[in-house]
């Protein structure tokens, strides 16, 4: 491996085991530093330290080495945790401020307090440190240059922590391959006694159980695979681990009280054959479960609401051919989980669209006691509670970017018993709520909401709500279906009345589960408390989805493309409507109705597409299409004319303005208005778009590469995921040249 620039100058480890001895490895590999030092106790540790060539010497005390110390030095402790105070005041007694000084202690809290009790406060250049690594090996003999690559760092520093050394440590860990992470020392001993402390405990106790106590002899001879991984960390050194669990005593208490309160009810289910209970805590563990490796695969639900930052790179030209299925319908998707879990038995659901929003909503039923089983390539299995039988979650409900679960799950949130407060991810952060909170208020729910309006809603339980005759004041199939569900626990008949047709699968999916709803006209109406009775639901291919692949077909010249079971549902084929007024070569065929829901086939061919003036009525039907309806208004002939879709604004992003921009960037004539934009068709080029966080933006500049002169870059397209996990996989089988590349 080349030798990089250094670092450090000297790196002196005391403690030359399994965490000092690979990371002083690992520097001196990567050229890290300029020299590496040990101190050891004993000969024989620093002999077999220099002989597999961890440091370049070593010494028996820090005193021998301390007077060469200076600037751009750092000393790392990686001693047991409760051994750290006698360093530090060696440390104390030798080292003078300019040289960096971290840890590798598993326990913060008695790091900061042992500091403080030698120094009388934690020393600015003192940066409390935690790798998150190891293995049931120890000693130097296992020191592993590459034993920090994908692996986490937790950093703990504090106000009058100094930023030249923080950074120092930074750039030393990320020099061996780790992340970086930073939390407060109180946050860190709770997380770590959860997460690493306890399934130690545990692991050392249930070994000791089946040894000790079990007395069969093969009792160890004949355990599976399974035993063998769950019980590995107990063969970890064990005077580390007592000195932990005495450092981080009240965090393991808190999570070994947690934890045998859990364990009491499974037992008491298995004693009583509790079928739902058992199946609770089986099915949300392997949730939680592949969600902890989704995340430390960097991936969120699908593929964390929490990732590194990717962008699209797609080459100009091309054209789309063949015949695909888009994944399900996100609408109907949401409302599967929603209804099912309030249903009396057991929903199944058949093309469950597994992106972040719609497995969000998953999570959040989950999280008030629901027994959900899947999704499994787009099954689930949802045992329905009845309207009144959701629970109390205990913590916040996190919705991450969707904003159809947040405003939804409020109406049924605000005829609970029990207080709820639901958030999620800084985009969702800025949505306006008041639309969805103003109706709740006049049913009689109280609902806090933060400054401006905006997410977290705190929701209190136990409050009667009455029906209401609600006039929309614009068309919202969010807002509609807010109040029709807040309206199945409020006494009397509530009413909903809009003022341009909007999605209707809240109303159809109420009828398909049973429950009576009335249709006139532009109202909708249902008297509360009724019952949801289980039904099966078959979810067609989402029509918001196919819009990107029918505009693609649309403005490739040589394009032929089939997408199969469509929802045409008619409060959403604007985009179909519009399309074909700008001379679209769209034809449907094999159109059926399933659960309620009209589908069909739909074959796109390309043709010279004209500008138009949109009509306003096509609006509401079209309204999260019109990003990539923009594209196609870009590739027609003449001008496009959009008006009466002030609702773009408030997305999950400002989606005229970031559409306009885009457009702007890659030669488009787009003028922004204040509810709506006129595009001039003509020649388009490349370059960087900015999606602003939002996954229709991304999609559709994706496209738009299709008539480009130039390569398109779009930046930060990471939120495709929470719609269109498929997205990158279906672009490249139809012919879309595009690259996924880390930003």
């Amino acid at each position: 491996m080349s030798q990089a620039q250094p670092l450090i100058n000297k790196l002196v480890v005391v403690g030359l085991g399994l965490i000092g001895g690979s990371l002083a490895a690992g520097l001196k590999r990567r050229g890290g530093c300029v020299e590496t030092i040990g101190v050891v106790r004993t000969a024989e540790a620093g002999a077999q330290a220099l002989k597999r060539g961890v440091v370049d010497r070593t010494c028996a005390s820090l005193a021998e080495v301390a007077p060469e110390l200076g600037p751009g030095d750092v000393v790392f402790i990686s001693v047991p945790t409760l051994a750290v105070a006698g360093v530090l005041e060696q440390i104390r007694d030798c080292l003078g401020p300019q040289v960096t000084v971290t840890d590798g202690a598993s326990v913060k809290g008695s790091v900061a307090k042992a500091a403080e009790q030698v120094f009388g406060l934690v020393p600015p250049q003192l940066i409390l440190g935690h790798p998150i690594a190891g293995s049931e090996r120890s000693g130097v003999a296992a020191a592993n240059p590459d034993l920090y690559e994908q692996h986490r760092v937790i950093l703990t520093p504090l106000e009058n922590t100094d930023p030249v050394h923080l950074d120092r440590v930074v750039q030393m860990w990320q020099r061996v391959g780790a992340e970086v992470l930073n939390l407060s020392v109180e946050e860190h001993d709770e997380v770590l006694g959860a997460t690493s402390h306890l399934p130690h405990a545990i692991a050392y106790s249930l070994v000791d159980t089946l040894a000790q106590d079990i007395g069969n002899p093969n009792i160890f001879r004949y355990a599976a695979g399974g035993f063998r991984d769950f019980t590995r960390i107990a063969s970890s050194d064990p005077l580390m681990w007592h000195d932990i669990m005495r450092a981080n005593k009240d965090s393991v208490l808190s999570a070994l009280d947690l934890f045998m309160n859990n364990l009491s009810r499974l037992r008491t289910a298995v004693a009583e054959e509790d079928s739902d209970h058992l199946l609770g805590v089986f099915t949300r563990a392997k949730a939680a479960r592949d969600h902890f490796t989704n995340i430390l695969a960097k991936r969120a639900f699908v593929d964390s609401m929490s990732r590194s930052k990717i962008d699209y790179l797609l080459q100009p030209g091309g054209q789309v051919r063949g015949t695909i299925r888009v994944p399900g319908d996100k609408s109907i998707s949401h409302r599967s989980i929603m209804l099912g879990a309030i249903a009396e038995g057991i929903t199944t659901v058949e093309g469950f669209l597994e992106g972040e929003d719609a497995l969000a909503t998953l999570q959040a039923f989950r999280d008030m006691g629901v027994v959900i089983e899947g999704p499994d390539n787009g099954r689930v299995k949802i045992h329905g509670v009845g309207l009144h039988g959701l629970k109390a979650p205990t913590k916040p409900l996190y919705v991450g970017n969707s904003g159809t679960t947040i405003r939804l799950l409020a109406g049924l949130l605000a005829g609970q018993a029990f207080d709820t407060e639901m958030s999620g991810d800084e985009s969702l952060a800025t949505r306006p709520m008041g639309r969805v909170a103003d109706p709740l208020r006049s049913m009689g729910a109280v609902i806090d909401t933060a400054e401006g309006g905006r997410p977290p809603l705190r929701i209190k339980g136990g409050q009667r709500l009455k029906a209401i005759d609600y006039a929309l004041p614009m068309a919202s199939a969010q807002v509609k279906s807010c109040v029709l569900l807040a309206g199945l626990y409020a006494e009397g008949t509530t009413r909903v009345t809009e003022p341009a047709p909007t999605r209707d699968h809240t109303e159809r999916m109420l009828a398909g589960f049973g429950y009576p709803v009335k249709r006139s006209g532009a109202t909708a109406e249902l008297t509360g408390n009724g019952r949801l009775t289980a039904c099966n639901i078959d979810v067609p291919a989402d029509i918001s989805s196919a819009t990107f692949y029918m505009v693609a077909a649309c403005i490739a010249p040589g394009s032929d493309l089939t997408l199969t079971h469509v929802g045409i549902n008619p409060t959403r084929i604007g985009v179909i409507n519009i399309l074909r007024l700008m001379g679209a070569d769209l034809t449907l065929s094999n159109e059926r109705e399933i659960g309620g829901e009209p589908v069909a086939d739909i074959r796109v061919r390309y043709a010279p597409l004209k500008g138009i003036r949109i009509p306003e009525e096509q609006v509401p039907l079209a309204i999260d299409e019109f990003p990539a309806l923009f594209i196609a208004a870009a590739c027609a002939e003449g001008e496009t004319v959009l008006t009466g879709a002030e609702e773009l604004r408030v997305k999950e992003s400002d989606r005229i303005q970031a559409m306009a921009d885009g457009l702007q960037t890659l030669g488009v004539n787009a003028q922004p208005t204040p509810d709506g934009i006129v595009i001039q068709g003509g020649p388009m080029g490349g370059g960087e778009v900015e999606t602003h966080f939002d996954h229709r933006i991304a999609m559709s500049f994706s496209i738009a590469a299709l008539r480009a002169s130039a390569p398109i870059r779009v930046k930060d397209a990471t939120h495709v995921a929470t719609s269109f996990p498929t997205f990158v996989e279906l672009a490249k089988q139809t012919g879309i040249s595009l690259e996924v590349i880390d930003s």
